[in-house]
């Protein structure tokens, strides 16, 4: 995990430096949660036989550059790298993990439309690298002695709305986003059936333009 995590941070930073000397640069920070659908496991009978997930308080560090100005919009190229250290887990029998952390880095391409006014929609589709880590711990009691780590292929789809925030902070923007990571399933000791699921995140924050 340390690993990836100092990879992701040296591509985020390789990438402002390299282009820092002009005005086309866009750093945004957001907050928002993880939502994952509950998922049962064929082949089971017992009570609460399904798996449940939390909603992971997550962050969203991401860089963009503009590539082109249209007169409906600009093009974008961005690199996000989403971060959720919490996913809590339920499950009916002491079978999975008690959470895990998940970490997706997935550079897109992104479209945003009516620059200069109020409110700017936009959207972005792209692809990476998801990195899950379970919990030393069983979800009741003992240690986790299942595989733990796990890295996948990942497709991520998102759209959102930034706001400037005016004259005052002409440098700043209010952004609300959604994305969409489809990844590879976690290492929760428990087979659902699935080989991928959909890491949904909503979140909001703001957007540091230079």
């Amino acid at each position: 995990m340390r690993r990836f995590l100092v990879t992701s941070v040296l591509i985020l930073v390789a990438a402002g430096t390299s282009v820092a000397q002009d005005d086309k640069n866009e750093v945004a920070v957001t907050v928002g949660r993880t939502f994952i659908s509950d998922q049962g496991v064929p082949g089971t009978n017992f009570f609460d036989n399904t798996v449940h997930s939390g909603k992971g308080l997550s962050f969203d560090l991401s860089y963009a550059r503009a590539l082109r100005n249209y007169k409906w919009g600009s093009l974008w190229v961005e690199l996000p790298f989403l971060w959720n250290p919490d996913e809590d887990l339920n499950y009916g029998i002491n079978a999975v993990p008690k959470q895990y952390s998940s970490m997706f880095l997935t550079p897109a391409a992104r479209v945003r439309f009516f620059e200069g006014l109020a409110f700017q929609p936009w959207v972005s589709f792209g692809g990476g690298l998801g990195h899950f880590v379970g919990s030393s711990e069983m979800i009741f009691f003992g240690p986790n002695t299942g595989h733990r780590i796990k890295t996948t292929g990942v497709l991520d789809g998102a759209i959102g709305l930034d706001v400037p925030l005016g004259h005052k902070f002409q440098n700043a923007i209010f952004r609300f986003e959604a994305r969409d990571n489809w990844s590879g399933e976690p290492p929760i000791n428990v087979d659902t059936g699935k080989s991928h699921q959909h890491n949904f995140y909503v979140g909001g924050g703001v957007v540091f333009k230079f």
